[in-house]
């Protein structure tokens, strides 16, 4: 009995977690987030805006270093030691010194090269964010595209088994054939196989979603209302931002100003002197006789001057400088090549929004036709056609129409779809996603 007694206990617990566990999952799924927030949570969670964050330190912090050669440094050092017979080196026991870059012909560029990196950094990373909030906003574009047509395949699959289940009277009752149960039939089956396709979809949107968000993708859900309506755009690039806005061209840009800096600074090395400030204090020993070596020995030594240099051959100073031209030139030819991508790119989607714009409209007027075309059928079945001569509309035409209207719908915003996305990534390449995503706040 007592191993019975504790049977049942443990199902009772079980019974208990498994009801609280049903209260709670309806609290954790279906949870609705902005496009807004998404990607600024998506921004924070990607780990290429991380990455180019760090660079821009990075540059940053090399940029101070260049110029940090002006500022003199400060080193303390002891060498306490035993020596045997005449002294090699100097007998300091403790000493101090300080150095510095006075003077240099390259050290500006250098300057001016770090500067440009940095510049070249900090594009990147806008570059980056872009690239994330483009991807975040194209799955979320595509999720509520799934989602409105999820709802609308739900309502033609409750018209198609209707006219299916109408077939299957009429052909029990031996009024219709075999084949027009047949044909409605496969048309709830394909009805069915788009709605299976587009919630596979959805989940995997929900997923990619939930990876660059670091959210949990069950059940995540959007809020259409958050989302902006794309602006207009003209097949004339001249009209539009043009490269100058896209981040990625600007960085291109930036970074082969900085090489071309890095190259004419190591080419302005040979045959041009540099002066670097010197200071050094020394303490010198009073143990090991080094006073018996020196005619005049005291403790208490420092020395200050300035050192002047002029390289007149240096085989391995003149290969980086080859080394470095060479580099700018590969920057520069990747700006270029960069430039011309965008310049085709941009083109590219902008006679695609041309067409995609005609093919919406075409999709818009079918739809439209279509609601008035099951209007017109549901005021025949309701009201007859007002002529004896004219045959009255059916169920079964009924349910037709509530298809046909859906199916119109459903490609309306396929086209819709297939609209935005384009105009997305116009956003992106002219740098404008940014100021689109602050209009959702507004």
């Amino acid at each position: 009995m007592p191993v019975a007694d504790g049977t049942r206990q443990r199902k009772i617990v079980v019974a208990k977690l498994a009801a609280v566990v049903a209260l709670l999952v309806p609290l954790t799924a279906g949870a609705q987030i902005s496009l807004s927030t998404a990607v600024n949570l998506a921004e924070q969670h990607s780990p290429s805006v991380r990455a180019a964050a760090a660079q821009v330190r990075q540059a940053n912090a090399a940029l101070t270093e260049t110029k940090a050669a002006y500022i003199p440094n400060f080193n303390l050092g002891a060498g306490p030691g035993y020596a045997y017979g005449f002294p090699l080196g100097y007998p300091s026991v403790f000493q101090a010194n300080s150095q510095s870059l006075v003077f240099s012909f390259a050290q500006p560029d250098y300057i001016r090269a770090a500067h440009a990196a940095l510049n070249s950094a900090s594009l990147s990373l806008k570059d980056a964010q872009q690239q994330v909030a483009l991807d975040v906003a194209q799955d979320y574009v595509e999720l509520d595209h799934d989602l409105k047509e999820i709802s609308a395949l739900g309502d033609e699959m409750d018209y198609a088994n209707d006219l299916v289940q109408l077939e299957q009277q009429r052909v029990q009752a031996g009024v219709d054939a075999r084949v027009t149960e047949l044909q409605a039939e496969l048309t709830a089956a394909q009805v069915d196989e788009k709605r299976i396709h587009l919630e596979n979809d959805a989940e995997e949107m929900r997923q990619k979603i939930g990876h660059l968000t670091g959210l949990p993708a069950a059940g995540l859900t959007t809020v259409s209302s958050s989302i902006p309506p794309a602006p207009t755009f003209s097949v004339d690039s001249g009209n539009d931002l043009g490269a100058e806005n896209n981040p990625g061209v600007s960085s291109a840009d930036a970074n082969a100003k900085s090489k071309m800096y890095t190259a004419f600074g190591d080419r302005r090395q040979d045959f041009r002197p540099t002066i670097a400030f010197g200071a050094n204090y020394s303490l010198f020993a009073k143990f090991d006789n080094y006073n018996q070596y020196f005619k005049s020995f005291q403790y208490n030594n420092i020395s200050l001057g300035v050192q002047i240099t002029i390289p007149l051959f240096d085989a391995i100073r003149r290969a980086k400088a080859r080394e470095s031209a060479a580099d700018a030139q590969h920057a520069m030819a990747d700006a270029d090549a960069a430039r011309n991508t965008f310049s085709e790119e941009t083109l590219a989607m902008r006679r695609s929004i041309l067409e995609l714009n005609a093919q919406q409209r075409v999709a818009q007027i079918q739809s439209e036709l279509a609601q008035e075309q099951l209007k017109s059928v549901e005021t025949e079945l309701s009201s007859g056609t007002g002529s004896a001569a004219a045959p009255a509309a059916t169920p079964i035409q009924a349910q037709q129409a509530h298809i046909q209207e859906r199916e119109k719908y459903e490609d309306l915003l396929d086209t819709q779809f297939a609209l935005i996305k384009v105009q997305l990534s116009l956003l992106r390449a002219t740098g404008q996603i940014g100021s689109w995503l602050q209009s959702s706040l507004k």
